[in-house]
């Protein structure tokens, strides 16, 4: 496959079932779209994730953002209220398919870092975990997460699948104390991806199939009580 081909997608604000509709719609589509896609999102309203694995008793207790949802992805409760949201889809034939967990992770993280550094914001990754909150992705750091001046400020989760890779991250503004904005660190992950991946960029048009199916999960599963409660 033409590895420097890559699409990007931005979604503009969505409600919360319909962002994680997308997500996994975009990793069903991995065979069909044949290359990458980058997409940033926001939230059309105050919300909170949590990971695929996590039990939703726990959840509901640990924050007062409703509604809660449940990811594709694993990893901890992530805060919708004001952060920056991307995700990143890869199909089996790339290299990032390929890689380990951890290696993904770190290398997702340094692609932020070096868009951060086009910004002159400086960040550091993490050299080893450190949880304040066990369950919540922001409270404390793991490994190879995005920190500015010792605080996390982005985190991401992943799932392999037979159809792809999916990654689903999330970058608190809070942390970066006005040093930029999100249109200018979105240009920043272009330009930076433009270096460290040779990507070349074309934009992603949904077409009907993808915009029926990504309607479809979020009305009947990730709107539904029984699947976001469902552990």
């Amino acid at each position: 496959m033409n590895s420097s081909a890559w699409f990007e997608l931005r979604s503009g604000p969505g409600e919360a079932a319909f962002n994680m509709a997308l997500d996994e719609a975009l990793l069903e589509a991995m065979p069909r779209l044949g290359r990458p896609v980058l997409r940033f999102y926001s939230w059309s309203e105050p919300a909170a994730s949590f990971g695929y694995f996590q039990k939703y008793a726990e959840i509901e207790r640990l924050s007062l953002l409703r509604p809660l949802v449940r990811r594709p992805t694993g990893g901890g409760l992530v805060p919708h209220d004001a952060d920056w949201t991307y995700s990143l889809t890869f199909p089996k034939a790339h290299l990032w398919y390929s890689l380990k967990a951890i290696e993904s992770y770190r290398r997702v993280h340094e692609w932020i870092q070096a868009a951060f550094s086009i910004l002159d914001v400086e960040t550091t990754l993490a050299p080893k975990a450190q949880k304040d909150v066990p369950g919540q992705c922001f409270a404390g750091h793991e490994r190879f997460d995005l920190l500015r001046q010792g605080q996390k400020i982005a985190g991401a989760a992943q799932r392999r699948r037979r159809d792809g890779l999916l990654i689903q991250g999330s970058v608190q503004p809070r942390g970066l104390g006005g040093r930029t904005t999100r249109a200018a660190w979105e240009r920043a992950m272009c330009e930076a991806a433009l270096v460290r991946e040779g990507a070349e960029w074309a934009e992603l048009a949904p077409d009907t199939a993808l915009a029926r199916r990504a309607q479809g999960l979020g009305e009947q599963k990730y709107a539904q009580a029984d699947y976001n409660r469902k552990r």
